[in-house]
């Protein structure tokens, strides 16, 4: 028995929205940092808008972090919000958890996918703070609904294999949160053909910190002087680990640097309202 004229078999739409999502998100967005270090997990990603954010908090000490088209994850991050909310009113607040709504988000974008002609183009992170690095969650729902648990870092959109393998080779889960900006901002700063780029100063970059010393509401924005003087602290830092190294070259493993110096990421590519990059 002949197939109908133009019959697409289910195998080949999963696997064309797939590639559609994942060539959508790579393309279009920049990457982002989530990690964590001795004062609680740092959110770290360019975006000069003060309006269109990419890092959100959700409850208590969980917070959301997204890549891809904003008005979809802006979407999702207030349907999380608002369940949330709800499960800690019915319930109890320390039912709440980032387990809870990282399956959740599995969930709802499974469906979603598997659903909607167009697939979401969105990769969410869903980050909870606890009294030590260990006790840190960190999960990763990609735009066709799997979640896979993280442990110390994650990076997603744009050049995330590029940018997590950099982060990998100098990582610690003891380091300062002045070192851990550092290393976020260095590996970010590394573009495709290796080349440096114009120097990243706080108004390009969008930083969060869920605050471990926090018992409730542990998230807040890193901006202003604040984040100017972070910056610093960590330029500070690279300087004098590069001194202690001596004649290391800049750029190598070993020289406690991931690059010449504090550089910015790759170019704005994206439209108003299309990307996570709107307005940066």
């Amino acid at each position: 028995m002949s197939m109908p004229f133009g019959y697409v078999s289910p195998e080949q739409v999963m696997k064309d929205k797939a590639d559609y999502a994942r060539r959508r998100i790579t393309q279009n967005s920049r990457s982002g940092v989530v990690l964590s270090c001795e004062d609680g997990i740092l959110l770290v990603t360019p975006n000069s808008s003060r309006a269109l954010r990419k890092f959100s908090e959700m409850y208590d000490r969980i917070a959301f972090a997204a890549v891809g088209r904003y008005n979809e994850f802006e979407a999702l991050r207030k349907a999380g919000v608002r369940y949330a909310d709800m499960t800690g009113f019915q319930y109890d607040r320390r039912d709440v958890t980032a387990r809870g709504l990282a399956d959740w988000y599995g969930q709802l974008l499974g469906s979603l996918f598997t659903d909607s002609p167009k697939p979401y183009e969105v990769e969410i992170v869903v980050a909870q703070v606890g009294k030590t690095t260990a006790d840190d969650e960190i999960y990763r729902i990609t735009f066709e609904g799997s979640v896979a648990d993280e442990h110390d870092f994650v990076v997603v959109g744009g050049q995330a294999d590029r940018v997590a393998a950099l982060i990998k080779e100098r990582y610690s889960a003891s380091m300062s949160l002045p070192d851990a900006m550092r290393l976020a901002v260095a590996a970010l700063s590394v573009q495709g053909d290796g080349a440096p780029a114009e120097p990243l100063s706080g108004t390009q970059l969008e930083v969060a910190l869920l605050e471990r010393s926090r018992p409730l509401r542990a998230f807040r924005r890193l901006s202003g002087g604040r984040l100017e003087g972070l910056l610093e602290q960590a330029k500070a830092a690279q300087v004098g680990q590069a001194g202690q190294e001596g004649a290391l070259p800049a750029g190598s493993p070993e020289s406690g640097t991931l690059t010449g110096g504090v550089t910015a990421a790759e170019p704005d590519q994206a439209d108003a309202g299309q990307s996570d990059d709107a307005g940066s």
